[in-house]
């Protein structure tokens, strides 16, 4: 007869007055007993006792209920109810729920799966209130010293996941900053280990590095998956800047390209989320500076938007940056290019038709009022954290 039990992060949501969302199960009494409940059950573990029924996920404890909790990776999540309403949790989660401290279960944690380096990340990201308690940090830079193949090794869709997730978090940029803080950013994040030595930009525009200064832009993008994404992008190809020019950083955007392209590859993130990076990274510069360009430019800027479906993630990426909100002034510029029909005579001209449509929607753009910093300043709820002395004050 298996044993139910309700473990994991349901339960420590619960007892912490949080939503509770996903609700882990697991049974005791062994594979035999669980499968005369669930005959049709089907093994997804890859050699671990992980069974899936229908859309449900069940796991088989560790031995005993006591033995499964110091076997779980963190010693928040280690805890469950059973079925009777009996608790049963890890020697420190009571202390570690109260000290809010984030805590891996046991000293082979790691080694049990290398994943939960990324998910330790991920939690810090998610529980911005939590510490994470020295010596787990301590374990974190040993295991990276000595088994970073095995953090190589991972499949990629596990590590993928748990960044979406991280995109997701009240602070995003945690999820990294814990990674470096860890030594823990190679393999799968080659291109930011290098940033934290690498001037963000010359003064007045940037005191920090690289590496900050994406945090910065991360964390303002913060409750937008997808901006968050894009603001881990955007600066990239400042890690190839040569020495010699710094701190400034020319052609970045374009340098950028081809990184953001293999990172959102390696992590086997949406087709849709690597465009959208390779597009933010290319125009983040234009859109941070968007109220001064030429009507022309402008124009040319917002069609690559619309053909991407890009809208007002990129501006908040932009705001983020640059320090000013223009979206409301793109709208207003990308509904008079929408009014803009050919006349009937300069139809079906091939590339002169596409030429005129162009030369007209510049000009509807170019007849709109100007739009003031002061006004893109107070434009939207999404106001900029950060004031620049000029538009694009760059790079």
């Amino acid at each position: 007869m298996a044993d139910w039990y309700v473990v994991g992060g349901a339960v420590r949501d619960l007892l912490a007055g949080r939503p509770v969302h996903d609700v882990d199960i697991s049974f005791g009494g062994g594979a035999e007993s669980f499968l005369q409940c669930f005959p049709d059950a089907r093994n997804t573990g890859n050699g671990l006792d992980i069974w899936l029924v229908g859309a449900s996920e069940f796991t088989a404890l560790e031995e005993s209920p006591e033995n499964d909790m110091l076997a779980r990776d963190l010693t928040i999540n280690a805890s469950g109810f059973d079925a009777e309403g009996r608790f049963v949790c890890h020697p420190r989660f009571i202390e570690d729920m109260k000290g809010r401290v984030l805590r891996l279960a046991s000293d082979e944690a790691l080694v049990r799966d290398p994943l939960r380096v990324f998910r330790l990340a991920r939690f810090a990201a998610e529980m911005p209130d939590f510490s994470i308690a020295p010596e787990t940090m301590d374990t974190m830079r040993a295991f990276a010293k000595c088994c970073g193949k095995a953090l190589g090794e991972l499949p990629r869709e596990r590590v993928g996941r748990e960044v979406m997730r991280a995109f997701a978090a009240p602070v995003p940029s945690r999820f990294f900053r814990v990674l470096h803080e860890a030594d823990c950013l190679r393999p799968w994040f080659e291109e930011l280990a290098p940033a934290a030595d690498i001037p963000a930009g010359p003064l007045p525009w940037h005191d920090n590095s690289v590496l900050e200064h994406t945090f910065e832009v991360m964390d303002r993008c913060a409750g937008h998956p997808l901006a968050v994404w894009m603001g881990l992008c955007h600066d990239l190809g400042k890690i190839r800047t040569e020495e010699a020019i710094l701190p400034h950083h020319y052609g970045h955007e374009t340098k950028g390209v081809e990184l953001v392209k293999e990172l959102g590859q390696r992590l086997c993130l949406p087709s849709r989320w690597i465009r959208a990076g390779v597009v933010g990274t290319v125009l983040h510069m234009k859109g941070g500076m968007y109220g001064s360009l030429r009507s022309g430019t402008r124009r040319d800027m917002l069609c690559k938007l619309r053909e991407a479906h890009l809208g007002h993630d990129f501006w908040l990426l932009a705001g983020a940056d640059g320090g000013w909100d223009w979206e409301p002034m793109a709208e207003r510029d990308m509904a008079a290019m929408l009014k803009v029909h050919l006349p009937e005579e300069w139809r079906n001209r091939g590339e002169q038709s596409g030429k005129r449509l162009r030369s007209m929607q510049c000009e509807a753009i170019s007849r709109l009022p100007k739009f003031t910093p002061e006004r893109a300043a107070n434009a939207g709820p999404e106001a900029c954290h950060q004031k620049k002395a000029e538009e694009g004050g760059a790079e």
